[in-house]
């Protein structure tokens, strides 16, 4: 029993402290197949799993300390002399303590008792000597009889306050038990939740520019499309991204280039400034292609000049709320007006970089773009094209007709997803471009999903 009340008082001294809270999130993997999507949860249910989590977690935390002050209160009351089995307690100690000195006295009695029949002179002494020492020697049974009650009594009295102080600090334990299982789930689901917020690279997810001619003659327009299929295997929504830049252009100044794109019923320009996302596609199915109509007219005046054009696809599924298509990048030239190319090649993508996965973050105010101040021309290097296609001859103009989608026959439809975060500024952006580029606002994109 001793070691019993030692316990209760050391755990109940342990938890008017702070408690410190130590929990391992599990390992998870960076992700499944597509093929073994559908035996995952979706991207809302983890969404939901983490908010649950987190409001069960806040919940068990103002439970454990409302427990916590809860025990205190209790262990203080049971302390006090006033509290019923403290009082009691008090009352079988003090009992005890009074039962053993009344044993004390009669061994004294019985001691004095036999000292006395070893004197006595005479039959009659010794007779009377010897009634009184059975007389004490009764009496100390009857206190050693007493004072095992009292002991037991007060044995008794101290397990009932033991008791009540382990039962406070059980239901304690209890709440903070609960509290460590409900952080490990919050940690759980929070990092599953992140893990599914990583952008994933989808290599079938792919952007094709057809009919984009490797030379442009100023003062003309050329029609191109810009193909994007799902060869992966879940449904995506997808925002194509498109832009198209000459080299040395200052961000905001008039460009050479104007460049639309047609959702069937219109055309739409692109802002030539920065990357942006055009015809949304709410549902691509594995499998399924949209094309999306696209012209670029060049400036009468335009002089000879290096430009170029990035296409990817970016993405999200039920499972992934960022998935990035690879860029691709064509290089192409600007004639000046009047000039003769002969039979044009269509522009093909130069090899991407190593690092086109990588999306640094969009630059925040304040910050200058690549070329040192703002308005300063942009350097990009221009990459290796592969071994160009000729043209069909006798096609006598230097852009195609754009094919409709082959999904229905229809194009591509129009707005931008209210999942994709806004693009950055120009200045940001521009400094992304170049050989194996990525652009800062695909990076972005998981903000809102």
């Amino acid at each position: 029993m001793r070691l019993r009340r030692s316990l209760a008082v050391a755990v109940a001294v342990a938890v008017t402290t702070p408690v410190a809270l130590f929990t391992a999130a599990p390992a998870l993997a960076a992700g499944a197949p597509a093929a073994q999507t559908q035996n995952q949860p979706t991207y809302a249910e983890l969404k939901k799993a983490a908010a649950d989590a987190q409001k069960a977690y806040e919940k068990a935390l103002a439970a454990k300390e409302e427990g916590q002050e809860k025990v205190k209160a209790t262990l203080e009351a049971l302390d006090s002399d006033t509290h019923p089995l403290k009082a009691a307690t008090i009352t079988a100690d003090k009992a005890a303590e009074e039962a053993a000195a009344a044993e004390t006295a009669a061994e004294k009695a019985v001691r004095d008792a036999e000292a006395a029949v070893e004197a006595a002179q005479g039959e009659t002494e010794k007779a009377e000597a010897e009634k009184a020492l059975e007389t004490a020697e009764a009496d100390l049974a009857k206190a050693v009889e007493a004072k095992e009650k009292a002991d037991a009594a007060a044995e008794a009295a101290r397990t009932a306050l033991d008791d009540a102080r382990v039962a406070a600090v059980r239901e304690y334990s209890v709440l903070k038990k609960a509290l460590d299982d409900a952080l490990a789930a919050k940690e759980a689901a929070e990092e599953a939740l992140g893990t599914a917020e990583e952008c994933v690279r989808e290599t079938g997810l792919t952007s094709l520019a057809v009919g984009l001619p490797a030379e442009v003659v100023a003062g003309t327009t050329v029609d191109f499309t810009l193909r994007v299929t799902n060869g992966t295997e879940r449904t995506l929504t997808v925002d194509p991204l498109a832009f198209v830049h000459v080299d040395g252009e200052r961000g905001g100044e008039k460009s050479r280039l104007a460049v639309e794109w047609s959702n069937g019923s219109g055309w739409h320009a692109l802002n030539g400034d920065e990357p942006e996302h055009i015809a949304h596609i709410d549902t691509m199915a594995p499998g399924e292609r949209s094309d999306v109509k696209l012209r670029m007219a060049v400036a009468p005046d335009a002089a000879s000049a290096d430009a170029f054009a990035l296409f990817a696809a970016d993405a999200s599924s039920a499972y992934r709320p960022c998935v990035l298509g690879p860029m691709k990048r064509y290089d192409f030239e600007l004639l000046p007006a009047g000039s003769d190319p002969g039979p044009v090649d269509d522009a093909d993508p130069g090899q991407t970089g190593k690092d086109d996965d990588q999306r640094p973050a969009t630059a925040g105010p304040g910050t200058t773009p690549q070329g040192g101040a703002a308005g300063q021309p942009v350097t990009t290097a221009r990459t290796t094209p592969t071994t160009p296609t000729p043209r069909t001859a006798g096609t006598g103009t230097y852009g195609t007709t754009a094919a409709t989608a082959t999904t229905g026959g229809t194009l591509a439809q129009t707005g931008t997803s209210p999942a994709l975060a806004p693009l950055g500024a120009a200045s940001a952006v521009a400094v992304a471009l170049g050989a194996g580029a990525v652009l800062a606002a695909r990076r972005r994109m998981t903000a809102d999903r």
